[in-house]
């Protein structure tokens, strides 16, 4: 059986499952581009017919952080966005068409049209870019003979369309997406499938992830090893909003002592202190995950 070797220690394992976006692909470098595109036309085709949404409550449809121009910059690893299914997605904005005076079908047929613009823009411009250090890891393990799948909430023929614009479909044996299972994260539905595809038990697979719906997923499932990686995490993202107010809330505490006076230990005790703050933050969001890694270079694989 294979190692597969991780800062915490090795475990041994004859799978590996991968969700996606997040994980394989940098999040924001796609549906950023897509949730701004689609939150885009669903202003427009409300103000057509003569509704307005509250553009204060824009970032807590997805779970997005916006700048000032409205380009999503961050988002919440545990928000609909992240963690939901597209169906849940379209039910959020669906809901909102309804809240603010649409029937349920036009409100439905609304969202539906924002989706297919959203789909063509991604299309158009696939902008898909694989996780640092993703690629050897990848080739690591193909070396190696190890059986890979992917797990995702998005639907199969859309992970397979991100998993080809990145040139790494040939990795996977396997993809298991939302539309396969009754059941979406974090159920085990979509591991156990995965497993059961690979031939492996689950048991003898590790789960890969960057939210902890992935990780609950893996345990629910009773895999080997669950593992967050958080190489894409922001500060804001580790504290959980803003990442302008997480990064000051956080340099504030690390630069304060018990009276709240300034800490005089200087730059490098600050830096310090920051780094671990931000650490235990990054750990916060990910509770059940086994290990945390920044990048796929933390991770090796051996006979």
């Amino acid at each position: 059986m294979t190692e597969l070797i991780t800062p915490q220690g090795n475990y041994p394992v004859s799978a590996i499952l991968f969700d996606k976006d997040g994980t394989l692909l940098q999040f924001i470098s796609l549906w950023g581009s897509w949730g701004e595109c689609f939150l885009t036309q669903f202003n427009r085709q409300l103000e057509q017919r003569g509704l307005r949404f509250p553009m204060q409550h824009l970032a807590s449809l997805l779970g997005t952080v916006h700048d000032a121009e409205g380009r999503i910059t961050d988002y919440d690893r545990n928000g609909p966005l992240a963690m939901g299914t597209m169906s849940d997605l379209y039910a959020i904005l669906s809901w909102q068409g309804y809240l603010l005076g649409l029937s349920w079908a036009e409100a439905v047929v609304l969202v539906d049209s924002c989706r297919q613009a959203a789909d063509a823009m991604l299309e158009r411009s696939r902008p898909v870019r694989p996780l640092s250090g993703l690629v050897p890891f990848l080739e690591e393990c193909a070396a190696q003979g190890i059986p890979l799948a992917v797990v995702t909430a998005d639907e199969t023929a859309a992970a397979e369309s991100h998993l080809r614009w990145m040139g790494i479909r040939q990795y996977f044996t396997a993809v298991i997406g939302t539309d396969q299972v009754e059941r979406g994260k974090p159920f085990p539905d979509m591991a156990l499938l995965a497993c059961q595809r690979l031939g492996v038990s689950p048991a003898e697979a590790a789960v890969i992830g960057d939210t902890n719906g992935d990780m609950r997923m893996a345990k629910a499932a009773g895999a080997a090893v669950a593992i967050g990686i958080a190489g894409g995490m922001t500060a804001g993202q580790a504290a959980g909003g803003s990442p302008a107010v997480a990064e000051s809330r956080v340099t504030a505490t690390a630069d304060a002592d018990g009276n709240g006076q300034a800490d005089a230990g200087g730059p490098a005790d600050t830096a310090g202190n920051v780094q671990t703050a931000n650490a235990q933050s990054v750990r916060s969001l990910l509770p059940d995950a086994d290990c945390v890694v920044s990048s796929y270079a933390e991770l090796g694989v051996m006979i």
